[in-house]
């Protein structure tokens, strides 16, 4: 499978993360865009960078948003 362009951070058992993905899912649903979903949990230098931040939606690498999803940008970014 090829790497998607957005990767979401996420954690089990977190209802924030699961609100957010449901967010972002219904949002890239009307594009060919597509996400990854990471446990930030998985590997000790990603769980010291987004640990207490997650969910973190990055594209290409770079943060976007954590938290609470920023419909704006992911639109932006998907368009272009």
């Amino acid at each position: 499978m090829p790497d998607s362009r957005f990767l979401v951070y996420t954690r089990d058992g977190c209802a924030l993360c699961d609100q957010f993905i449901g967010e972002l899912a219904r949002l890239l649903g009307a594009t060919s865009e597509s996400f990854e979903l990471r446990d930030v949990d998985a590997d000790p230098v990603t769980r010291r960078r987004f640990g207490l931040k997650v969910p973190v939606l990055t594209c290409d690498g770079s943060v976007v948003c954590h938290g609470h999803l920023d419909p704006a940008a992911v639109a932006r970014l998907a368009a272009s």
